[in-house]
């Protein structure tokens, strides 16, 4: 599974990178990045980071989550972040705008993990089973994660029980998903 949520990230990564070449002419751009270091930065253009997504080069492991949380992560979440380092993309999913987030630095990953313990350990106590968050959406409320159980895609609002299932799994909702630039 793993190779296949890889490739699934690539294509649509690829996709993502077009639509903003045709769009705007030049690769992605981010102001929120702006002088943050990343492998991907490739020059500035009008307070912005133009980004290109380089190869993730840290062991590829969610180790110190699992380790954190005696817990085993469904492979696809692993793969999902790292596979590469990129900026966030923005997308649509069934007339739906998310932001895909990715890791952008070294740096990022730390603080990714970081936020992943802390969102488990809330979904611990409050006895629900176990997500992780690979997107946001334009609600403050909702975010999409998988679920570790069944590795599904879902709609879901931390803290409260409401979810819905989007996807049977992360290939398919990479597959599914419409590049947006702003």
């Amino acid at each position: 599974m793993m190779p296949h949520t890889a490739e699934a990230l690539h294509d649509f990564t690829a996709r993502y990178i077009a639509h903003w070449q045709q769009q705007h002419g030049h690769l992605p751009a981010s102001e929120a990045l702006l002088d943050i270091p990343s492998p991907c930065t490739v020059s500035m253009l009008d307070e912005r980071v133009l980004w290109q997504p380089q190869p993730f080069t840290l062991p590829a492991t969610l180790e110190a989550v699992e380790r954190a949380l005696d817990i085993q992560l469904q492979p696809e979440i692993t793969a999902f972040y790292t596979t590469q380092f990129a900026g966030d993309m923005m997308a649509r999913f069934a007339g739906q705008s998310v932001t895909l987030l990715q890791v952008w630095s070294e740096a990022d990953f730390t603080r990714l993990q970081e936020n992943l313990i802390g969102h488990l350990v809330m979904k611990r106590r409050l006895k629900q089973s176990p997500t992780l968050f690979i997107a946001t959406t334009d609600s403050e409320q909702d975010v999409i994660a998988i679920c570790n159980l069944t590795g599904e895609v879902i709609l879901e609002q931390p803290g409260s029980k409401k979810r819905e299932v989007l996807s049977p799994g992360i290939e398919t909702f990479l597959n599914a998903l419409q590049p947006v630039s702003d």
